[in-house]
This record gives structure tokens, C-alpha cells and sequence, in this order.
């Protein structure tokens, strides 16, 4: 009993720790130059929450976003070009972090199966109507 008791708090613990942890300096906190803080307030409404259920970081309350959202202030504030933050976290975070991924090898079927699910219906249909005549 001891041991499950025991157990059970050493898997929570990092679970309680990560919660307890302050939130970033930028997380809440605007840049106080104007034009940085709105180039990075775009970009933040294009990268998506990790944590949340496909909501912006803009918009997400969680810590992870809140780290994002410090991230990018950061990064803008350095003097990098949004296209460069962004290439930044989807390297780190992978392509599901942005609302628009690039085409690559990994991300071809997003693009091409949506088309391909097109031609499917229509070639089907292009069949039920040819029989029906």
C-alpha cells in the first residue's frame, strides 16, 4: 500500500510542478514597441496551441502557449522576421503547429487527398447517373 501511495505521488509530482511554475515574462506581458508587438500578435494567431484543441496561441490560456506566445515576442523583439520565428517553432514543434504547413514530404497527403477524395465522389457519381439514364 505504502509503495503504491509513494508511487503515485512521484508520477504526479511533475505534473504538479510543471502547473506550479511561473508563466513566461512575454507570456501576458505586450512588447513595447508597437509595430513588433502587432507583427507578433499576427504570427501568434497563425501558430496553433499544442495543448488546446486547435486554438491559437493567441487565444490559449495553457503554459505551453503562454511559453510560445514568450517565444515569439522574444524572437520579434531580437529583430527576426516573423517567417523566421515561424520556421523556428514548426522546426521545433513540427508542422503541426502552424494552421498553414508548407508543402513538403511530410505533409503532401493534406494537400492531395482532399482531391483525390473529389475525383473519387465525382467519378462515382459520373457512374450513378450514366446507369440511372
Amino acid at each position: 500500500m505504502r509503495r503504491a501511495v509513494l508511487l503515485a505521488v512521484l508520477m504526479g509530482a511533475p505534473l504538479a510542478a510543471q502547473d506550479a511554475m511561473p508563466p513566461a515574462p512575454y507570456a501576458y506581458r505586450q512588447l513595447d514597441d508597437a509595430a513588433q508587438e502587432a507583427e507578433a500578435q499576427d504570427l501568434m494567431e497563425t501558430l496553433r496551441c499544442l495543448k488546446c484543441q486547435s486554438q491559437s496561441i493567441a487565444d490559449s490560456d495553457a503554459p505551453m502557449a503562454g511559453d510560445m506566445r514568450h517565444q515569439v515576442r522574444i524572437r520579434i523583439a531580437a529583430g527576426e522576421d516573423p517567417a523566421e520565428v515561424r520556421g523556428w517553432l514548426m522546426d521545433r514543434y513540427g508542422d503541426y503547429v502552424s494552421y498553414s504547413p508548407a508543402m513538403n514530404v511530410r505533409t503532401w497527403p493534406l494537400f492531395a487527398v482532399p482531391g483525390v477524395l473529389i475525383l473519387i465522389a465525382a467519378a462515382v457519381l459520373f457512374r450513378r447517373f450514366r446507369r440511372a439514364r
